[in-house]
Protein backbone atom coordinates (compact mmCIF):
# COMPACT_ATOMS: atom_id res chain seq x y z
CA UNK A 1 0.00 0.00 0.00
CA UNK A 2 1.48 3.32 -1.10
CA UNK A 3 0.40 6.44 0.76
CA UNK A 4 1.05 10.03 -0.37
CA UNK A 5 0.39 13.18 1.66
CA UNK A 6 -1.51 15.57 -0.63
CA UNK A 7 -2.85 18.16 1.84
CA UNK A 8 -1.08 20.16 4.52
CA UNK A 9 -1.08 19.07 8.15
CA UNK A 10 -1.47 22.70 9.25
CA UNK A 11 -4.77 23.08 11.06
CA UNK A 12 -5.17 19.35 11.63
CA UNK A 13 -5.79 17.90 15.07
CA UNK A 14 -2.75 16.78 17.06
CA UNK A 15 -3.72 13.11 16.84
CA UNK A 16 -4.03 13.35 13.04
CA UNK A 17 -0.60 14.97 12.78
CA UNK A 18 0.85 12.24 15.01
CA UNK A 19 -0.77 9.57 12.83
CA UNK A 20 0.74 11.10 9.67
CA UNK A 21 4.17 11.23 11.31
CA UNK A 22 3.80 7.61 12.44
CA UNK A 23 3.27 6.69 8.78
CA UNK A 24 6.39 8.66 7.82
CA UNK A 25 4.56 11.60 6.25
CA UNK A 26 5.80 15.05 7.22
CA UNK A 27 5.60 17.31 4.14
CA UNK A 28 3.19 17.55 1.21
CA UNK A 29 4.33 15.14 -1.48
CA UNK A 30 5.93 12.66 0.91
CA UNK A 31 5.32 9.06 -0.16
CA UNK A 32 5.63 5.94 1.94
CA UNK A 33 5.03 2.24 1.39
CA UNK A 34 3.32 0.44 4.25
CA UNK A 35 2.15 -3.14 4.76
CA UNK A 36 -1.48 -3.77 3.86
CA UNK A 37 -2.81 -4.77 7.27
CA UNK A 38 -5.52 -3.71 9.72
CA UNK A 39 -3.26 -1.36 11.70
CA UNK A 40 -2.22 0.58 8.61
CA UNK A 41 -5.79 0.74 7.31
CA UNK A 42 -6.90 2.19 10.65
CA UNK A 43 -4.23 4.89 10.50
CA UNK A 44 -5.15 5.75 6.91
CA UNK A 45 -8.85 5.94 7.83
CA UNK A 46 -8.01 8.57 10.45
CA UNK A 47 -6.32 10.88 7.90
CA UNK A 48 -8.03 9.79 4.66
CA UNK A 49 -8.94 13.42 3.85
CA UNK A 50 -5.23 14.33 3.77
CA UNK A 51 -3.77 11.42 1.81
CA UNK A 52 -3.97 9.56 -1.49
CA UNK A 53 -3.78 5.76 -1.25
CA UNK A 54 -2.91 3.31 -4.00
CA UNK A 55 -2.93 -0.45 -3.62
CA UNK A 56 0.34 -1.50 -5.20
Amino acid sequence: MTIKLVKSLIGSKKDQIATAHALGLKKIGDVTTQPDNAATKGKVAKIIHLVEVSEA
